[in-house]
């Protein structure tokens, strides 16, 4: 008779149904066993996401990795002399940076939280790379993540005028004589109204607003204000206006930015992209309307904006539809296998080693060169050699092979949910561990092919598949599509 597939059944490994599935997944880096029974705790996956967004804008969040990296404490001064004393390079502490954000998303509690820093991080883009804005940088991502659940007017106001971002585009030393435009434009065209809703005449008046705002480039990195480098005379930007008659245009620079944070374009455009982040790439226009007009009607708060997208049919009929990029992978593979991961010793250190891991996928997290950030789009990451980087790393984990320093594996006999369990059992197990629910026919045949094995073979620690072909198991287990979806 020919060998039938119906799949096991192990309910001692908890799941979520589909639609609570379906939100926990696209607001967090993988739904493990022990989130599933924090999501079951709170009631239901809509309590558990109020609960995410109430506690991540509470300012208090739990960061276990907060002093792994140390060097991402020091300030600029201290950060620039240690490199050009040769003692370490700004290359290297924003190397830390990558890594505490990938360590981050890996285990913080805060999941939602995480997801949206990255959002925000990537919308209003400083790369952590570049010999001037290193110095600044970790200060940076403070303050992003600080509002990533607040409100964006007031994320706006402190991001664009912090030291960061007047060092990577340019502002740090732009002055009356001589404004440089390159902040001014991609402050209209990236991060609020977008292109087409603004003139070159607009451009050149935002660089006038913004003048004024220093770094001390190349010596102490200190920030300030200089009054007398502020260019005077009226300006206009859209619907903006003002006679910018004082010295002083610190004022006018908050007033602006919230202008254009308030502005009917800027709503659109930020609904749009959450929409393609958390939706699918071709939203609906009904969808984008909704959510900026929310946005709108609460004074730029992100919270009531999210809650309104996961209420949407539109969100709920997108199962299926958003792809893992490279760190995502990497990290939901983590979250995956279950890795415990120390604080890092050296380089070859797995809490180190994980940006190598991200490179291999793709890209490593902020370091996309551009001030667009990184694409939010499943094109990029759909490619044959994206898959095949993520199949290496896989393997590689599945093993246990790389990283093999400061990190423990689970072992072969410790994935056994039991002594003795049938194999079709045991995938069952294995898929609500990996994948976040039960397993299905075609599934089960997968893995009886991947390790040869039947499906009602009865596995103990004894068994070939646990002494010899686990990794495997594991391997062909990460490598399924439900792994990539997100």
């Amino acid at each position: 008779m020919p060998t039938t597939y119906a799949p096991g059944r192990y309910p001692g490994t908890p799941v979520l149904g589909s639609k609570s599935r379906h939100l926990v997944s696209r607001f967090s880096y993988g739904v493990t066993p022990a989130l599933a029974r924090e999501v079951k705790a709170a009631g239901s996956a809509a309590a558990w996401f109020r609960a995410q967004l109430a506690a991540g804008a509470d300012g208090v969040a739990e960061d276990g990795v907060a002093d792994w990296y140390p060097d991402l404490h020091l300030g600029p001064a201290a950060l620039w002399k240690r490199q050009v004393t040769e003692v370490r390079g700004g290359w290297e502490v924003m190397w830390d940076y990558s890594r505490r954000l990938l360590m981050r998303r890996a285990t913080s509690p805060r999941q939602v939280l995480e997801v949206m820093t990255e959002f925000w991080e990537a919308h209003l883009h400083v790369p952590a790379i570049g010999d001037a804005q290193f110095t600044w940088r970790a200060s940076y991502g403070d303050v992003i993540r600080r509002h990533a659940l607040g409100r964006f007017d007031e994320m706006l106001v402190e991001a664009v005028v912090h030291p960061a971002m007047l060092l990577f585009l340019d502002a740090a030393e732009s002055t009356k004589e001589h404004p440089n435009e390159n902040l001014g434009r991609e402050l209209l065209e990236l991060h609020t109204v977008g292109v087409g809703a603004y003139t070159e005449d607009d451009v050149k008046a935002s660089a006038r607003i913004l003048t004024g705002w220093h770094v001390d480039s190349w010596r102490s990195w200190k920030a300030s204000y200089v009054a007398d480098d502020h260019w005077t005379g009226p300006v206009r930007v859209m619907d903006f206006g003002d006679a910018n008659a004082g010295a002083d245009g610190q004022e006018l620079t908050r007033r602006y930015l919230t202008y254009l944070a308030h502005h009917p374009s800027t709503a659109r455009r930020i609904a749009r992209k959450l929409a393609v982040k958390f939706v699918r790439d071709d939203p609906s226009t009904e969808l984008v309307e909704s959510l900026a007009q929310v946005y709108l009607d609460h004074d730029t708060a992100i919270v009531p904006v999210l809650l309104k997208l996961v209420a949407s049919a539109d969100f709920k009929s997108s199962v299926g539809a958003k792809l893992r990029d490279p760190s995502e992978d990497v990290v939901a593979t983590h979250r995956s296998l279950g890795t415990v991961v120390s604080p890092p010793t050296d380089d070859d250190s797995a809490a180190n080693s994980i940006i190598w891991q991200t490179d291999e996928v793709g890209l490593i997290p902020m370091t996309w060169p551009r001030p667009d950030g990184q694409p939010i789009d499943n094109a990029p990451w759909a490619s044959p050699a994206r898959a095949l980087a993520s199949m290496s790393v896989h393997w590689a984990m599945s093993g246990g092979w790389w990283p093999d320093q400061g990190i423990d594996y689970r072992t072969p006999e410790e994935w056994l949910p039991q002594e003795s369990v049938s194999f079709r059992d045991l995938v069952d197990h294995l898929s609500r561990t990996l994948h976040g629910r039960p397993s299905d026919a075609g599934l089960l045949e997968a893995m009886c092919l991947a390790t040869d094995t039947g499906p009602r073979e009865t596995v103990t620690s004894e068994h070939d598949v646990v002494r010899w072909q686990f990794h495997r198991l594991l391997g062909a287990m990460l490598d399924h599509p439900h792994h990539y979806e997100r």
